[in-house]
Formats: structure tokens, C-alpha cells, sequence
């Protein structure tokens, strides 16, 4: 059989980094300031989506563009400023990207979240070394459409077919397969029941990576 998989595509939140705590306290006491309620399972049905997709299911009405910009703005930095103290790796991930690295796989971040917050996780523990290409979804349809990973793909030089995609989310792993390719679920934020979709779930990365990605054609 031929070997398929050169490429990993990380998304971030949730997947390598768990931030779900951080990001549900951040959006709720923004939105209190406003006088919104955060509805928590509307929170955890679209975790993983991008602000501009988000926010609206959170206000409950479309935001104009400067209430929009003012409610993100506000989100982000407080994010930002919590995060080194409040956010964590996901069990066993940093041996999954010393593997990658060490097998020679391309590797990208392909995140919904706003470039800023991706360089600020990836600072906070030192990731910044295995990723040749970094992606924001802010700027672009989110996910589950599928641009986010094929510019990722894109951008590392390889087909869709070539690249296997890891996500928590249900968004991002219905992003995947409308990008035509491969991926492995983590239930770090939803349920094994729910993610179906993908080809592979897993609790976390304690779990060897050469072990999984036996179960893939690679290189």
C-alpha cells in the first residue's frame, strides 16, 4: 500500500492545549458586563468555533461590527492575561509532537483562534519549535467548512489525502472530512459518543503515537 500521511494538522484549543475553562470564564464575565447570561451548553455545543461564528450564538442577536470588535477585544486580553496561570497541555501531547518532529512529518497549528492567542500558547510552553506553518481561522469561513486545514495543507505543500488532521471538537472534525481528510479525535471536550465522524478516538496522547499511526497509511 502506499504510504499517504506526510503532514500533521494540529488544531490548538482543546487538543494540545487545554483552554475550555479558561475561554468559559473569559466569555462569561464579558458578557455580564453586558448583561448577558452565558448559556453554557450553547458554550460547549460550539467550543472550538471562531469568535465571529461564536459570539452571536452567545448574545443570542448578530452584534454590529463595533460591538463585535469590543466584546472580542475584551475576551481576548482577558484570555490572554489568565491563560499562562490557568491553561495546561493535554496529557501526553508534547510526546505525540517530539515523535512527529522526530519522524520527519510536516506540522502545523490550524486554530480558530485569533493569531495573538495561538503565539501566547505556544510561548507558554515553548511549542513554537514544531510547527512549520501556524494558521489563524479568524479571518476565514469557520469551521466545520474546511478552509482552515486546506490552507494549512496549502501551505505546507501537500494534497489533502497527505495530511492527517487532530481535533477535540465535532466543528473542526466535520472540517476535516469536508477537507477530504484523515482524523483522530481526542474527547478531551466531548464525549467519545459524539465524535463519530472521525476515523480514530483517543482519551489523550498518553497513548504511543507510532502505535495510532499504525493504524493510517504514512511515511
Amino acid at each position: 500500500m502506499k504510504n499517504l500521511i506526510h503532514a500533521i494538522l494540529w488544531d490548538l484549543d482543546g487538543t494540545i492545549v487545554d483552554t475550555k475553562a479558561c475561554h468559559l470564564y473569559t466569555w462569561r464575565h464579558v458578557l455580564q458586563q453586558h448583561g448577558v447570561e452565558l448559556d453554557k451548553t450553547i458554550f460547549n455545543a460550539n467550543f472550538g468555533r471562531n469568535n465571529t461564528t461564536l459570539l452571536p450564538l452567545l448574545l443570542g442577536f448578530e452584534p454590529d461590527e463595533a460591538l463585535m470588535r469590543e466584546l472580542v477585544h475584551a475576551k481576548e486580553t482577558l484570555f490572554r492575561q489568565l491563560a499562562p496561570e490557568q491553561i495546561t497541555l493535554i496529557s501526553g501531547v508534547k510526546s505525540w509532537l517530539d515523535a512527529a518532529q522526530a519522524l520527519n512529518f510536516g506540522q502545523a497549528i490550524a486554530s480558530s483562534a485569533p493569531m495573538e492567542n495561538i503565539t501566547t500558547m505556544l510561548q507558554i510552553f515553548n511549542l513554537g519549535v514544531f510547527f512549520d506553518t501556524i494558521v489563524s481561522g479568524t479571518d476565514l469561513p469557520a469551521k466545520p467548512e474546511p478552509e482552515i486545514f486546506l490552507k494549512a495543507a496549502r501551505s505546507l505543500g501537500y494534497t489533502p489525502d497527505q495530511c492527517l488532521v487532530i481535533e477535540d471538537s465535532l466543528a473542526g472534525v466535520q472540517a476535516a472530512k469536508n477537507a477530504g481528510m484523515p482524523c483522530i479525535a481526542v474527547s478531551t471536550t466531548h464525549p467519545r459518543a459524539e465524535l463519530g465522524l472521525a476515523d480514530l478516538v483517543i482519551d489523550d496522547f498518553r497513548v504511543a503515537f507510532v502505535d495510532v499511526l499504525a493504524q493510517f497509511s504514512w511515511t
